[in-house]
């Protein structure tokens, strides 16, 4: 549920359909694939020649969890314990579209990290292949019985992203920290 920018060339906003329901068409999540539906809405791309054509990559999320972006903390709001994630848009009940009806798309070319990739394919020696799109918008390097077209190229396999917090990020460290296992691609579409 989280991307990370290491270069882009493009960044542009997008329409969201204002009667957008996560509950009948799921959340998009920042690092997931979009593209625009028939009526020019960011919806996930499909990439399978009969879909939402891939443009680019989600910057804002519109989701209905509180945990959006690797940057939020886990809080403990009262004495008993309760937590509550936070992230930096609360006020838009972790809808990072609500304010201004668009959401953020990385287009054309770049680098990027991000944790929304198909687990379930090898990634062992993948760097170099060709990614694709899945329905539900997730990096694969499946083509879709050939009928999609690659969206870039595997920079590296999933791996552990360090926190940028010095000295903590080696496993031998007590309490070291990561952002989680991200896979970082050269979007090229």
């Amino acid at each position: 549920m989280a991307l990370i920018v290491v270069q882009h060339n493009v960044v542009d906003n997008f329409d969201v359909d204002p009667n957008y329901s996560i509950s009948s068409s799921g959340r998009i999540l920042a690092g997931m694939l979009v593209g625009l539906d028939t009526n020019g809405y960011v919806a996930k791309a499909v990439n399978t020649g009969t879909g939402v054509t891939p443009l680019g990559i989600a910057g804002d999320s519109i989701s209905d969890e509180y945990k959006i972006t690797a940057y939020g903390a886990d809080l403990v709001i009262n004495p008993k314990g309760a937590k509550r994630w936070t992230q930096t848009r609360v006020s838009d009940f972790y809808n990072e579209t609500l304010a201004s009806g668009k959401m953020t798309v990385y287009v054309g070319a770049g680098r990027f990290a991000t944790d929304q990739y198909q687990v379930a394919d090898s990634w062992t020696g993948s760097q170099g292949q060709k990614v694709y799109s899945t329905a539900a918008g997730l990096f694969t390097l499946s083509s879709n019985a050939g009928a999609a077209r690659p969206v870039g190229y595997v920079a590296a396999p999933p791996s552990a992203y360090p926190s940028g917090v010095p000295g903590v990020d080696s496993p031998s460290v007590e309490n070291s920290m990561s952002l989680g296992n991200f896979l970082t691609v050269h979007l090229s579409i």
